[in-house]
């Protein structure tokens, strides 16, 4: 599954099915676009290389 190749026309075709939403074609491909563009940065952000001994912070200080 990992090679598989994402496509957003068809993720979006699928989900508007399964969710039973009336997508009209002038939103369509805006979603696939932003789809495409929220695939690009998740990308960036998991192939981002954290080092081993890394541990996630058990209360959130800001």
């Amino acid at each position: 599954m990992k090679n598989q190749k994402f496509n957003a026309g068809e993720y979006v075709d699928q989900m508007a099915l399964l969710l039973d939403l009336q997508l009209s074609d002038e939103y369509r491909d805006g979603v696939i676009a932003n789809l495409e563009k929220i695939q690009t940065i998740a990308k960036l952000v998991n192939e981002f290389p954290l080092p081993e001994n890394i541990q996630a912070a058990p209360i959130f200080k800001p």
